[in-house]
C-alpha cells in the first residue's frame, strides 16, 4: 500500500517549491473537517522542511502563502484549548528548530503563539527565550553573498 504523505510530498514538490495552487489544495484538504490534526501538522512539518531544503539549494525562499498556511495550522492545532502545555512546548521545539535555526516567520509565530496563549508551560517560556536569542544572533551576522 502506498504512504500518502510520500505520494502527496513527492507530487507537491515535484517542480521544487509549493506554489499558491498547491496551497489552495492543502487547505482544502486539510480542514476538510473543520480542523487540523496532529497528523495533518505533522505532514506539514515534513513537507515544510523538504521544502526548505529544496529553497535553500535554489537560494529561493518558501512561497508566503505556505508560510501563511503553515503557521495558521500549527496555530490552530497547539492553541485549541488556548494552552500550550510541556508536550505541546516540546513539539513546538521540535518543529521550529527543524532546520536548526529560526527564520522571521517562526518568531513572528513564536511571538503571536507568547500573546495568544492563555495559560503557557515553563518549557514555554523557555523556548521562547531561546529562540528570541537564536533570532537574534541571525539578525546580526552579515548576509551571506
Amino acid at each position: 500500500m502506498a504512504d500518502w504523505r510520500k505520494v502527496a510530498m513527492a507530487a507537491i514538490l515535484a517542480d521544487g517549491k509549493i506554489d499558491e495552487a498547491e496551497v489552495k489544495v492543502l487547505k482544502k484538504e486539510l480542514w476538510a473537517d473543520g480542523k487540523i490534526d496532529d497528523e495533518e501538522v505533522r505532514f506539514l512539518i515534513d513537507l515544510r522542511t523538504v521544502a526548505q531544503k529544496k529553497a535553500k539549494a535554489k537560494k529561493e525562499e518558501l512561497t508566503p502563502a505556505f508560510e501563511k498556511l503553515f503557521f495558521k495550522a500549527i496555530e490552530e492545532n497547539v492553541l485549541k484549548d488556548k494552552k500550550i502545555d510541556a508536550a505541546e512546548a516540546k513539539w513546538l521545539r521540535e518543529a521550529l528548530f527543524a532546520d536548526g535555526k529560526i527564520d522571521a516567520g517562526e518568531w513572528a509565530f513564536l511571538e503571536r503563539m507568547d500573546k495568544v496563549a492563555k495559560e503557557k508551560a515553563p518549557e514555554f517560556a523557555d523556548l521562547f527565550t531561546e529562540c528570541k536569542e537564536k533570532f537574534a544572533k541571525t539578525q546580526k551576522k552579515p548576509a551571506a553573498s
